[in-house]
């Protein structure tokens, strides 16, 4: 029944404001609420930011999440916990015990983006206040498209997840589309309530027009303004917590046997095994 998005962004604006000792104040508070490992951040005290947004949006000091270096397996993108994850069957994802959501809903609604994705694998985690909020590429990719999806502002954390129907399909998200050796990734930015703003590393802050229409932006895959990013690059961030989707083309990974949800994930760990392409098998 909260005035979810008006709320969102009055925070938005004191998250952004250079609010001197308030500013100061609330990150103690917030590092102490949350019980926050600075010592692994590179600015590590409170007084170091500027806004809250810089804190929130912390770098971590070098070293601090080592990225997998076997080019055989995909690394996790974020610091968080699995939510849910595994096949995409008829087109729908699991959100929670006895709620599924759809795959193209999820893309923005275009048949046409969902397609390479049927019948492949989905992960969904959740990043708590606490994690780290720098997302990265789980591998080299290339970007081909940009999906703002305007929407709801529910919160995405476990309770919600299991009560509120098709909320990742609902809540205002960024959708990116990349081109691997592998096959197609989707890495879905979901909003929620208080997520001031969603930022990719390449457009920056996404912020079109207030409305309910949806905006896309298509990228040259070759040439020099194609975008290329690295496993392990930074990808986007978010201004105050959420969940990231990732969706992966048919027989092109195998999760890793030991993970599901619940599991907590780190920036860099093994996440999935890259499939052997039907080349290498004949």
């Amino acid at each position: 029944m909260m005035p979810k998005h008006a709320i969102s962004r009055l925070v938005g604006k004191f998250a952004a404001a250079e609010a001197g000792w308030l500013t100061t104040k609330a990150i103690r508070w917030f590092i102490k609420a949350y019980n926050i490992n600075m010592a692994e951040a590179k600015l590590k005290n409170a007084e170091d930011f500027s806004t809250f947004n810089d804190f929130f949006t912390r770098e971590l000091e070098e070293g601090a999440r080592p990225i997998n270096p076997n080019a055989h397996e995909v690394c996790y993108p974020v610091d968080g916990a699995i939510s849910q994850q595994g096949d995409i069957i008829d087109g729908q994802l699991i959100q929670a015990k006895g709620f599924n959501y759809s795959l193209t809903s999820l893309l923005g609604g275009n048949d046409e983006t969902a397609k390479p994705f049927e019948n492949g694998k989905f992960s969904c985690i959740y990043l708590a206040p606490k994690d780290y909020h720098r997302i990265h590429m789980p591998m080299d990719a290339t970007l081909r498209e940009m999906i703002y999806i305007p929407g709801e502002l529910f919160s995405v954390n476990p309770l919600t997840a299991k009560n509120v129907p098709d909320l990742f399909a609902r809540n205002e998200r960024v959708v990116t589309v990349f081109d691997t050796e592998h096959g197609k990734l989707a890495m879905v930015l979901v909003g929620a309530t208080i997520v001031a703003s969603i930022e990719t590393t390449w457009a920056g802050t996404i912020t079109p027009p207030a409305g309910k229409d949806i905006f896309r932006w298509q990228y040259p895959v070759e040439g020099s303004s194609a975008i290329h990013l690295k496993k392990g690059d930074e990808m986007g961030r978010f201004k105050l917590g959420s969940t990231v989707v990732a969706t992966f083309a048919p027989n092109m990974i195998d999760f890793a046997p030991d993970a599901g949800p619940e599991t907590v994930t780190r920036l860099g760990e093994h996440f999935a095994t890259l499939a052997e392409k039907p080349e290498a098998n004949a």
